[in-house]
């Protein structure tokens, strides 16, 4: 685990998570806070299908009879 000032990481972080192992740390300081850098595995992504999302979103109406409470206070 490394240790850095605040004001160190702002200028080297493009470098600081380049540098990061797998699972390694870097804890950055400021005063009395500090902050945590981790580094993961990232887990490639499946390529999107068309068609995937058929069936997930149901639209109950298509009325507007819902907004009629707010016409009141738009109103005043």
């Amino acid at each position: 685990m490394t240790r850095i000032p605040f004001t160190e990481a702002q200028f080297r972080l493009p470098e600081l998570i380049e540098s990061l192992q797998l699972g390694e740390e870097v804890q950055i300081f400021s005063g009395d806070r500090t902050a945590r850098l981790i580094s993961e595995l990232q887990l490639p992504r499946k390529p999107r299908q068309p068609g995937s999302a058929i069936g997930t979103l149901i639209i109950v109406s298509e009325d507007e009879t819902h907004l009629e409470d707010f016409y009141d206070h738009s109103s005043k």
